[in-house]
């Protein structure tokens, strides 16, 4: 979802509290660092609550984490995921995962690129899963409350600052971190021993 329709939708749903949250819902199901800028922007400029944004924005990360999670556990029962992970290893993978899985769910949600491989991998190895999803929502308070402080308090300063050119601003700082995260994805690949 390109940054001018995201936003697009957000002042267009001005009113509509119930069409703003699916928006940022939405949006989290694309990119959710992304969704989650937009959001804080749009509060900084007074375009939207901030309940309403941090509440769907906890809505659509948890919601996204637990269908990643989903997808895992049913491609378990697909015949050809049997036939490439036979059922003695994947009984060795679920007794490694469950006694592990807070941590794990803690680190990829901190860690760039492995959300989606740690979230699917847990699910298949059927990896309890009340243990996953408060570990999910515990690490979506925690990690989504900080982007968006930042996001917000960079929001209002950009709008001072740079009045209309806030929304480039905003892209080179999406930018940002779109890097910092493949540099410290890189940096754990090349330390890490394969």
């Amino acid at each position: 979802m390109p940054l001018p329709s995201f936003t697009v939708l957000l002042a267009a749903a001005a009113g509509l509290k119930s069409l703003q949250a699916a928006t940022i819902i939405s949006g989290t199901f694309i990119l959710e660092d992304a969704a989650t800028l937009l959001a804080a922007m749009q509060v900084a400029s007074g375009g939207l609550s901030l309940p309403l944004a941090l509440g769907s924005l906890y809505a659509g990360i948890v919601l996204g984490d637990l269908g990643l999670y989903g997808l895992g556990r049913l491609s378990a029962t697909h015949r050809w995921a049997q036939r490439l992970v036979p059922q003695q290893r994947r009984d060795l993978g679920h007794d490694w995962v469950k006694t592990k899985v807070v941590p794990l769910v803690l680190v990829s949600r901190f860690v760039p690129g492995l959300r989606l491989p740690t979230y699917t991998t847990l699910g298949f190895l059927r990896a309890p899963f009340l243990p996953f999803a408060l570990a999910a929502i515990v690490a979506t308070l925690v990690w989504t409350s900080l982007l968006f402080y930042i996001s917000l308090r960079l929001g209002t300063l950009m709008a001072h600052y740079l009045g209309i050119w806030r929304w480039a601003g905003l892209g080179v700082f999406l930018v940002i971190i779109i890097l910092v995260g493949r540099l410290a994805t890189r940096l754990y690949n090349k330390r890490t021993p394969q």
